[in-house]
């Protein structure tokens, strides 16, 4: 079987391609990452390459077949790993509510990398943070959606944190269930040093900027 490969963008720890390498993390899938300038050239390397059907990124080539949509492929590796999904159709209901949800809130973080609306954090941040505390309040047993048990949306969510604080539009301080699931994630055994390595380089960038 061939090592699977992940194109996206070179964008650091932003993005949606970014929680796909870090399921794949979790879920102990080696890999290849396969980057792109983020710029008005892409459209011209995709037609050239045929790497995106769609002409979005990221795309994972893996089992033989090339797969599109962040959300979709986070699916796809849940069902292959037979789990990360929820198990009762309420379950399965509750992550793709969620997923839904997240997904509403990438469609507002992307717009705010351009127009910059100076009521983002008021407004965006504020709105989707007291949405996943809600949902996240649900099942007190565990940090995650669904208790004890993680599932693919756990990983976005705490995307969503993490980028929101990358672009210095993070809340002042995250909910108790938020915490929770972040505090989790960021110790998950199969995940915790690639996370670690990526705290310390953002810190850095931002120690670097500051100067």
């Amino acid at each position: 079987m061939s090592t699977p490969i992940l194109h996206y963008f070179n964008l650091g720890s932003l993005g949606r391609g970014e929680i796909v390498r870090l399921f794949l993390r979790e879920l102990k899938i080696e890999y290849e990452d396969k980057l792109y300038v983020y710029d008005n050239t892409w459209p011209s390397v995709n037609d050239s390459t045929n790497v995106s059907l769609t002409g979005k990124l990221p795309v994972l080539e893996i089992d033989d077949q090339r797969l599109y949509q962040h959300l979709a492929i986070l699916r796809y590796l849940s069902r292959r790993a037979g789990a990360y999904d929820g198990e009762t159709n309420h379950e399965k209901y509750l992550v793709d509510a969620v997923a839904d949800i997240y997904n509403d809130w990438r469609t507002g973080w992307v717009t705010q990398l351009t127009a910059k609306a100076p009521d983002y954090q008021a407004t965006h941040v504020e709105k989707f943070h007291r949405l996943f505390t809600d949902f996240y309040s649900r099942d007190t047993s565990g940090p995650y959606l669904l208790g004890n048990k993680p599932t693919y949306v756990d990983f976005a969510v705490f995307q969503a944190l993490d980028n929101d604080q990358c672009i210095g539009c993070g809340p002042d301080a995250l909910s108790e269930p938020l915490t929770k699931l972040r505090d989790a994630i960021l110790v998950r055994p199969n995940v915790e040093q690639y996370l670690a390595k990526r705290v310390r380089l953002e810190l850095f960038k931002q120690l670097r900027n500051a100067q």
